[in-house]
């Protein structure tokens, strides 16, 4: 084995090499070099005789996945918190196993007492990253020579909400919010005020909480805004158009924050909708709702200018950043009598 080095800062520097594979690192002391060197080279050998694998708990995995892989994510925070989440007490991982031991019934077993404590979308969220964790560890870090999560059945995918916003909800949402009608409209003049306009122009543009919140000033444009990679659900730029009315609620927002529109972050505007939402004493929407609100009103007012059928759907698509028409069936949820009365 080489000889550690001291080097100048006082540090140690050692460099291996097994099977022709060289690696080398610096540590604080010469016992944690040796102990390092040990270790790295156990590993070598291991990656080199195909057992890489062996040597790595799950929950090694889990980690080593965390630190490397999540970070470079869109969205990483959320599955930072997932990640450490499938170490709680609440999952029924074997996270001591080694990866190459981990097998479809481990992971049948762990869906399945899943089902019993979470709702169908969260336990598809579960095995989709979990799949992706697995599925790296075999293509990337070569610890495993199959997935065991490929074979594992899928819960059946939950019914997609249909929940629209009324009119009257939203006034009383609105309310107490403390936003002013028209003809007492002027900027704002608190954090409650911004959550109601924004959610005004959630209503009329169809746009996501965190689209809305991270909307800078220099992004908007006489009758339209425009979203970035960074900002969009999809990693796709899109502009969005805006109505007469839509307009009318951003020039408000003139005053409140040099940088961003609305000035609040995506928490807080959902905490904010929400505990307005509880005071008015109601109950099982979400801000999020606000986008199959706008999604129906939208396509409402493209049939009343007698847009062809085919145009108002690829507008709303265009409008709402869908990539499949279909996409639009999701939201887009119309009551039965509207329809009766459109077929005469």
């Amino acid at each position: 084995m080489a000889t550690p080095k001291k080097t100048a800062a006082g540090t140690w520097r050692m460099q291996i090499e097994v099977g022709g594979v060289r690696d080398s690192n610096t540590l604080p002391t010469k016992r944690e070099i040796q102990e390092w060197a040990a270790r790295r080279s156990i590993e070598l050998k291991a990656a080199a005789s195909g057992r890489a694998g062996e040597l790595r708990s799950l929950q090694d995995v889990l980690q080593r996945y965390a630190l490397e892989v999540s970070p470079d994510k869109k969205g990483w925070q959320k599955e930072a918190i997932r990640l450490k989440a499938y170490q709680g007490k609440a999952h029924v991982l074997p996270l001591k196993k080694a990866i190459t031991d981990l097998t479809e019934a481990d992971l049948i077993a762990w869906r399945d007492d899943r089902l019993k404590k979470a709702s169908r979308g969260a336990v598809l969220r579960d095995i989709t990253l979990l799949g992706s964790v697995l599925e790296h560890a075999r293509r990337e870090w070569k610890y495993i020579s199959s997935n065991p999560m490929r074979d594992v059945s899928r819960p059946q995918e939950p019914d997609h909400r249909e929940r629209l916003i009324t009119w009257r909800e939203t006034k009383q949402v609105l309310r107490k919010l403390g936003h002013k009608p028209t003809r007492q409209a002027g900027n704002v003049r608190s954090v409650s005020q911004a959550v109601a306009l924004c959610y005004l122009v959630a209503l009329s543009t169809g746009m996501r909480a965190g689209e809305l919140a991270g909307l800078t000033w220099d992004r908007v444009y006489p009758d339209y805004v425009r979203l970035r990679v960074a900002d969009t659900k999809t990693s796709t730029a899109r502009d969005v158009p805006l109505s007469r009315r839509a307009r009318a609620y951003i020039a408000r927002m003139r005053g409140w924050d040099d940088e961003r529109v609305f000035g609040v972050a995506t928490g807080s505007l959902d905490a904010l909708f929400r505990k307005a939402r509880v005071r008015a004493g109601l109950s099982g929407f979400t801000f999020h709702d606000s986008r199959h609100t706008a999604a129906t009103m939208i396509a409402g007012r493209m049939r009343s200018q007698h847009l062809p059928a085919q145009q108002a759907v690829l507008d709303l698509c265009k409008i709402f950043g869908w990539k499949r028409i279909d996409q639009a069936l999701v939201y887009f949820n119309p009551a039965a009598s509207d329809i009766a009365s459109r077929l005469g």
